[in-house]
């Protein structure tokens, strides 16, 4: 053996050593993606196609909306130490108070729509101030909340369902984007696909934002390599995002077949992006994730873990506000159970999605990932038939399997 094959020898072994180093390192978030593809192939399978026709992931989408939107909030809540038992319930106190204010006190939507935020950011305040700054747990502040909250929408709406509500309101959740284009370039292009009707924004809107997450990950993954930070292998860089790539623009095309853009959805990737940036590129969000890590190392370094921790909760309360207009104009109706037990949801969804229960640890996309699991679990068994008990014992084994792996990297990596 010549001396250049044996250097050719070292670095196949090297480089497979590295790949394998950073899959092991990386299994989570990877194996989570996957699950989600598996999962939605089981189900697209069992169902006979029921589970990825149009209109059925338009459903999806707007389904799962309010837990998406409480999960980005529960994500910077639990990487901050802390859980909030109360979500399901403010929102469905959210809900309610709009719904006194459109239908019963004749208010205009806009001016219930700017009072129930402020009402979820006070909210979020009132009991972010006894965890921040009184020390008392965040499981026992929430879950005096929840029971609070529960009670105020069941006085709120004495007991009784509360609607219908205006269009104007209806479409924070039911609404569409209109095409912008011509009809006859959509009755074009449908009759290239091959369908009946073809809604060409929402098409152009997924392939453009399929381009645009390609050219921020190539820029990424450029400026790390001239910081000389280690960055994922090449095939791996390349096949996660050709697979997300693609999945974006499928559902944009099976959204375009049937109405559109909704506007909630257009409303979660807003957020999405907006808390994706904060957690990983601000200040603020490196100095949570410091809290979580460890408090007292974080207050000695100079952080003001008490404002941080209140804010944290401010944020969750303005974002469980927003879910509650969300889920009331969905249902076109405020209920005294609405939002029950929706809490252990979203916070199923948080931890499956790679959070830590310790904090410190989670991204904002595998919150949204986790919610979506969840979300693609609920629709699939529903759409099988499969008995809501069953379901419940489904989605707990689901969500001990994710702490269970998390654990169990834990002690592996230590």
């Amino acid at each position: 053996m010549t001396a250049v094959q044996s250097s050719e020898r070292a670095e196949k072994a090297e480089s497979g050593r590295s790949v394998r180093d950073y899959l092991s390192s990386h299994l989570r978030e990877y194996g989570l993606l996957f699950a989600l593809i598996a999962i939605m192939a089981f189900f697209q399978i069992v169902t006979d196609g029921t589970l990825l026709r149009a209109v059925n992931v338009t459903n999806l989408l707007l389904q799962n909306s309010y837990i998406v939107i409480m999960a980005l909030g529960m994500l910077v809540v639990i990487v901050s130490g802390n859980i909030d038992l109360s979500v399901g319930s403010v929102m469905g106190f959210i809900g309610a108070l709009a719904a006194v204010m459109i239908v019963n006190w004749d208010q205009s939507v806009f001016l219930t729509i700017i009072v129930c935020l402020v009402a979820g950011g006070l909210i979020g305040a009132a009991q972010g101030y006894w965890i921040a700054y009184w020390k008392i747990p965040s499981f026992i502040v929430t879950l005096a909340g929840m029971l609070v909250f529960r009670g105020l929408s069941l006085w709120l709406l004495e007991g009784q369902s509360v609607g219908p509500f205006p269009r104007e309101f209806q479409v924070i959740a039911n609404g569409f984007v209109a095409d912008i284009f011509p009809t006859g370039v959509g009755e074009a292009l449908a009759g290239v696909f091959d369908v009946r009707r073809l809604n060409v924004l929402a098409l152009g809107f997924g392939i453009l934002a399929a381009a645009a997450l390609v050219w921020i990950g190539l820029r990424q993954r450029a400026r790390n390599r001239s910081y000389g930070i280690v960055d994922e292998p090449r095939s791996f860089f390349v096949a996660r995002n050709a697979i997300v790539a693609a999945a974006i623009i499928f559902i944009t095309y099976k959204l375009s077949t049937f109405r559109g853009l909704p506007n909630v959805l257009l409303t979660m990737g807003a957020l999405t992006i907006i808390y994706a940036f904060l957690t990983q590129n601000t200040v603020i969000g490196r100095r949570i994730y410091a809290l979580g890590g460890n408090a007292k190392a974080a207050k000695l370094s100079g952080i003001k873990t008490e404002r941080l921790t209140f804010l944290a909760f401010v944020n969750m309360g303005i974002l469980a506000a927003a879910a509650g207009l969300v889920f009331a104009a969905r249902l076109n109706t405020a209920t005294p159970k609405a939002g029950f037990a929706l809490e252990l949801d979203v916070i199923a969804a948080v931890f499956i999605g790679g959070a830590s229960m310790s904090g410190g640890v989670g991204t904002i996309v595998g919150a949204v990932v986790g919610a979506f699991l969840m979300g693609v679990l609920n629709n699939g068994m529903s759409i099988m038939g499969i008995g809501i008990d069953y379901q419940q014992m489904i989605k707990g084994l689901v969500l001990l399997a994710a702490v269970v792996f998390d654990v169990y990297n834990k002690q592996k990596q230590g």
